[in-house]
């Protein structure tokens, strides 16, 4: 694949998000651009309001829906706050309106959101397999298995990465950081800048341990 030049990134925030689902993905491309300044990711929010995450984290956005900037993927983070984002309209709205080209990218349960969309149908798709006290209990569900009561037409995959085309699903919290190498790999760089990066992070050995567990389902 012939690298794409300016790759930029979208992650969008709003109000409960978990740190790391953005912030391991925006995390990559940051050290990336040391190695090509061209690489951007950026904050999308519904407007140009503060948004607080999960644990009071705080987050300028740098672009509102209405800009509608130019973007290669938007990124949805999971967190608490995907329970209301699945009946958000104007989101839904948004994601449609993306061109085609616009890869549409998840990381937890993020992929919630597409499933209530219809968008996973026909597709594979993951979600965070390890459930906290109160989704282990018999109030709650493990986040994976919500996600095959929302997107009933879609095949669940437990893989690490989910690479179904267009759409591209994370597993767990901390897999923003694979879904960010992964990225990278959509966009054309090769192994070894990866692997560089991943070795300037200091995760070097975790890349290895994660490379190969993508699930790519081109039937979507």
């Amino acid at each position: 694949m012939a690298k794409k030049a300016g790759f930029r990134l979208g992650v969008y925030i709003c109000k409960d998000l978990e740190i790391v689902d953005f912030a391991a993905p925006y995390g990559v491309f940051s050290v990336a651009r040391r190695f090509d300044p061209e690489l951007d990711a950026f904050f999308i929010a519904e407007s140009m309001r503060p948004v607080q995450a999960q644990a009071g984290f705080t987050v300028l956005p740098n672009y509102a829906f209405t800009d509608t900037p130019d973007m290669d993927a938007f990124l949805i983070p999971g967190g608490f706050g995907t329970r209301q984002e699945m009946n958000n309209g104007r989101l839904h709205a948004f994601i449609r309106a993306l061109p085609e080209k616009t890869l549409l990218v998840s990381v937890c349960t993020g992929s919630w959101i597409y499933g209530r969309m219809g968008l996973l149908d026909g597709r594979a798709a993951t979600n965070r397999k390890e459930p906290d006290r109160l989704e282990q209990s018999s109030m709650g569900k493990v986040p994976i298995d919500r996600l095959a009561e929302i997107a009933p037409a879609c095949r669940i995959s437990r893989a690490r990465v989910v690479d179904s085309g267009r759409i591209i699903t994370g597993g767990g919290i901390a897999s923003g950081m694979e879904v960010g190498f992964h990225l990278l790999r959509r966009a054309g760089y090769d192994e070894a800048f990866i692997s560089e990066v991943a070795r300037v992070m200091e995760y070097g050995r975790a890349y290895d341990v994660y490379r190969a567990d993508i699930d790519y389902d081109r039937a979507g």
